[in-house]
């Protein structure tokens, strides 16, 4: 059972919980013949499918499954701890203490910094978010086993969208960036305008690459605009997904497939979907 705002454990309750999962991990690892035999590598797709299911809930501000998720991450790396430590090479506690020192590290604002060369570059003097974010990314190319270069750290599987949204806004944080955020839509037009040219010269590898530079401009103007591009698109796929789905099912109701209606039907159906979700926003919004 969740517990409410007026009803938060204390960091006793919190440490004595976190122990169980851990007892009762270590039992699972011990007893269960599924447990028994993961692996780093037969863990990853199944991490990855919780992480995304963690994210579907918090999209949803579902929070009742966010916490169920957030529970099923935590389990992942709680057993990727487990199985450092059965090889030798850290556990959970290192785990825990590592992020804590880089936590540490990389906030001098909050934790005095004991090195004279972070006081000297002015560091701990962060007075608002940007300049934290802006400080992260110098620290962490002092840090001894830190990142060498400013994009080293954005990994190689994220999502492409994703990704692109990360290399912009680690640049930015070293100041390359558009002095004005207006300026960013020159670029969108010019991209756009290269990309139409390779599509009537009908080159698709170079319509590809030109795309590839439309999206990651588009991006780059939603960074500006402090939206996020993923979020957004997410929303505009639900949508889609909501609409498609009243479409086929008022096409059941007819008792028709879809593939023997007309487009002109479709829309008109689409254009009914969309009627509904505007009476819909009106009511909840009064």
């Amino acid at each position: 059972m969740i517990s409410n705002e007026i009803d938060m454990h204390t960091k006793e309750e919190k440490l004595a919980a976190f122990g169980r999962l851990l007892d009762v991990l270590d039992d699972l690892r011990e007893k269960c013949p599924w447990d028994h035999k993961q692996t780093n590598e037969s863990l990853r797709p199944n991490t990855i499918e919780e992480t995304f299911e963690l994210c579907d809930a918090l999209l949803k501000n579902d929070v009742k499954h966010i916490c169920e998720e957030l529970g099923d991450v935590m389990m992942h790396v709680m057993f990727y701890a487990k199985i450092g430590s059965e090889e030798g090479h850290f556990d959970i506690a290192d785990v825990c203490n590592q992020e804590a020192d880089k936590l540490i590290f990389r906030h001098p604002h909050v934790y005095p910094p004991a090195s004279p060369d972070v006081k000297k570059e002015g560091f701990e003097q962060a007075v608002d978010a940007k300049q934290v974010l802006q400080n992260w990314e110098q620290i962490k190319l002092k840090e001894k086993d830190g990142n060498k270069r400013v994009l080293s750290g954005v990994p190689h599987s994220l999502p492409s969208l994703i990704k692109a949204y990360r290399i912009q806004d680690k640049v930015r944080n070293v100041g390359f960036d558009w002095q004005e955020k207006e300026q960013v839509w020159d670029k969108v037009r010019e991209e756009l305008h290269e990309l139409e040219q390779e599509l009537q010269k009908n080159d698709e590898e170079k319509a590809t690459k030109e795309l590839g530079d439309f999206l990651f401009s588009v991006i780059n103007a939603a960074r500006l605009y402090h939206l996020n591009p993923d979020n957004a698109l997410e929303y505009t796929n639900q949508k889609f997904i909501r609409r498609f789905n009243h479409v086929e099912e008022r096409a059941i109701q007819e008792g028709r497939a879809l593939k023997d209606m007309t487009l002109e039907e479709m829309d008109a159906l689409w254009d009914e979907a969309k009627h509904i979700e505007s009476l819909q926003e009106q009511e909840f919004g009064e």
